[in-house]
């Protein structure tokens, strides 16, 4: 019989999206109160993927990762989810009885072996965490580097999004070796 124990702590990182460049940058001070002190950042690179968020978010989306220094339970994401949309909800814009977000932000975590995002949406990869939240296994590591499952979303396989999840598995690995 197996005995429960409590997960090593994992890096959280954020995926944001948004046509405001300025935006982007007040988003990082928005989010420290929530994860702490920012230690990467990606470069912003241009997202044309599909036209889904244009119509809330407008034209020549931007996509950059943030992650942070501070480690925390990976049982945290789904109210981690719950806050992060909460600042979106700060930003959202409303016209007469229209209202759209100007940013999107997916919160998730690496671990050694994995990366994992949250989700509001239900689907057959996702397993319900609580509180209307998803967790997702996106990435996955092994022959020395990230490698994407079937429904991994295609901006987590550009190489700019490997190299800068590569680099902030580095950091995570070395965190944990520091504290034992």
């Amino acid at each position: 019989m197996g005995i429960p124990r409590d997960p090593k702590p994992a890096k959280y990182f954020v995926g944001l999206l948004s046509s405001d460049i300025e935006l982007l940058n007040s988003l990082e001070t928005d989010l420290t109160p929530l994860f702490g002190a920012i230690d990467a950042r990606s470069e912003t690179i241009p997202w044309n993927l599909s036209k889904f968020y244009e119509v809330e978010m407008g034209a020549g989306l931007l996509r950059r990762f943030v992650s942070f220094a501070q480690l925390h339970s990976p049982g945290s994401l789904a109210d981690i989810k719950l806050k992060t949309q909460l600042v979106e909800e700060k930003y959202r814009w409303t016209q007469g009885v229209q209202k759209g977000r100007r940013v999107n932000i997916d919160p998730g975590y690496i671990e050694a072996g994995k990366v994992v995002l949250a989700s509001t949406k239900n689907a057959k990869h996702r397993i319900y965490l609580k509180s209307g939240i998803y967790g997702e296994t996106t990435l996955l590591y092994y022959d020395g580097s990230f490698q994407a499952c079937p429904h991994t979303y295609p901006d987590y396989v550009w190489v700019e999004t490997l190299d800068f999840l590569a680099s902030v598995r580095c950091l995570y690995l070395e965190q944990l070796r520091k504290a034992g």
